[in-house]
C-alpha cells in the first residue's frame, strides 16, 4: 500500500503568535528568548531570518546581526494552546496525527475521511482552517513517506504547499543539499562535504558498504534516505519512557540563583510536553553537565505522581542544590519526568487514498 503522509509546519510558530498577538511587532525583526549576555534565540520572525538570525543562536550574535531586532519573552502556555487548536484540527481528518513538537506534525490520510478525493486537497483545507482558527499560517508537504513529506514542507515556506508524488521521489531527493536531509546535522554534514558528498545524487552514488564504513548504523537511512525510501509508520500516541527538556548555555553558569532560575524555564518547557501528552510520572530526573562535559544525572522517585509543573520544579531544584556549589560552573541543565502514566497506545494503520 502507498502511503499519503501530510506533514504540517506551522511558519515561524512562537514569533507569529507574538505578532498575532501584539500588531505593533508586526513586519518586524522579533526572536522569541532572553536578550541578555547568555540569552539564546528560541524562535525568530521571518523578519529577523532576513538578517541571518536562526533559532538557536546566542542573542548576542543575533543583536550583532540585527540591531533592531525585537526580543519577547517566550510564553510557552500560549504556544501550547494554539497547537491544542491545530491537533484538533488535524483529528477531524484521521487519527493518525504524530507530533513532532507543538507546532509540526505528520498526518496519515491514506484513508479519505472527508470525502476530499486526495491528499492535496485535505492538506489545503487543513492550511486554511488553521488560519481561519489562529490567524497563523502552516506549510505542508504531502508525499508518499515521512521522510520527502517533511522536505516537501519547507519546500515552499512560509505559507506553501509542495506535492511530491511517488514517481517523482527519488529525483526530488537527489535534487536536494544533503543538509537539508532530516537527521543530517552539522558534524554529519561537514564529514559529507569532505567526502564529496554535497546532494542527494551524491549520496545515492555512494554504495552501501561505503556508507557503513564512514557513518556505521547511520549509514542504512541515509542509503535508502537517497533513494526516497522510507517505511516508517505515522505513529499516533507513542508511548514515551519519558518527557522533558535541557538547555545548553552559551557560557558556563556558576551563580546558584542563575541556575535555579534556568532551570524555571526548563521545566516550564518540560511541562509544555507533560500535559501534551496528557502524562503524569513519579520520577523526576535532572541532568547535569560539567564545562569538561563530564555529565551526571540525579533523580528522586515518589509514590504518588508529580501532578503540577510546581511540584515537578521543586523536586529538580532539590536534585539541583544537592550538586551546588559548581565553582566551575555548568553547561547544560535538563530536567526530564519519567514514570509514566497516561500515555495512550498506538492505533493500527488506515487503507488508501490518491495523492
Amino acid at each position: 500500500m502507498t502511503r499519503k503522509i501530510i506533514h504540517i509546519d506551522m511558519d515561524a510558530f512562537f514569533a507569529s503568535v507574538e505578532q498575532r498577538d501584539d500588531p505593533a511587532l508586526r513586519g518586524r525583526p522579533v526572536a522569541v528568548g532572553g536578550r541578555g549576555a547568555r540569552g539564546v534565540v528560541a524562535a525568530a520572525s521571518y523578519e529577523a531570518r532576513a538578517f541571518g538570525v536562526r533559532s538557536a543562536m546566542p542573542s548576542a550574535s543575533a543583536v550583532r546581526r540585527c540591531p533592531d531586532l525585537i526580543f519577547v519573552r517566550p510564553r510557552f502556555e500560549a504556544y501550547a494552546e494554539v497547537s491544542r487548536q491545530i491537533r484538533a484540527i488535524f483529528h477531524d481528518y484521521t487519527d493518525l496525527v504524530e507530533p513532532l513538537s507543538l507546532d509540526e506534525a505528520y498526518l496519515d490520510v491514506s484513508e479519505d475521511r472527508a470525502g476530499l478525493g486526495s491528499a492535496r486537497a485535505t492538506a489545503e483545507l487543513i492550511r486554511a482552517r488553521i488560519r481561519e482558527a489562529t490567524g497563523l499560517t502552516a506549510s505542508a508537504g504531502v508525499s508518499y513517506n515521512k521522510f520527502i513529506a517533511k522536505l516537501a514542507s519547507d519546500q515552499n515556506k512560509p505559507d506553501g504547499l509542495c506535492v511530491i508524488p511517488p514517481g517523482k521521489g527519488a529525483a526530488f531527493v537527489q535534487s536536494l543539499p544533503v543538509s537539508r536531509f532530516h537527521g543530517v546535522g552539522p558534524v554529519t554534514a561537514a564529514k559529507m562535504e569532505r567526502l564529496g558528498i554535497h546532494t542527494g545524487a551524491d549520496l545515492r552514488d555512494r554504495d552501501l558498504p561505503f556508507l557503513q564504513a564512514q557513518f556505521g548504523s547511520y549509514a542504512e537511512y541515509l542509503h535508502r534516505a537517497a533513494r526516497g525510501e522510507d517505511t516508517r509508520p505515522v505513529r499516533s500516541h507513542r508511548t514515551s519512557k519519558s518527557i522533558g527538556a535541557e538547555r545548553t548555555f552559551h557560557e558556563n553558569i556558576a551563580d546558584a540563583a542563575e541556575l535555579a532560575e534556568r532551570l524555571a524555564g526548563i521545566a516550564d518547557a518540560a511541562w509544555v510536553r507533560v500535559e501534551r501528552h496528557r502524562a503524569r510520572g513519579r520520577t523526576v530526573t535532572l541532568k547535569l553537565r560539567h564545562p569538561d562535559f563530564t555529565t551526571i544525572t540525579r533523580a528522586r522517585s515518589f509514590a504518588d505522581p508529580v501532578g503540577d509543573r510546581d511540584g515537578f520544579l521543586a523536586a529538580g531544584r532539590i536534585l539541583l542544590a544537592a550538586q551546588l556549589p559548581a565553582p566551575n560552573g555548568i553547561r547544560l541543565l535538563g530536567l526530564t519526568l519519567s514514570g509514566l502514566v497516561g500515555v495512550e497506545a498506538e492505533p493500527e494503520p488506515q487503507a488508501t487514498l490518491p495523492l
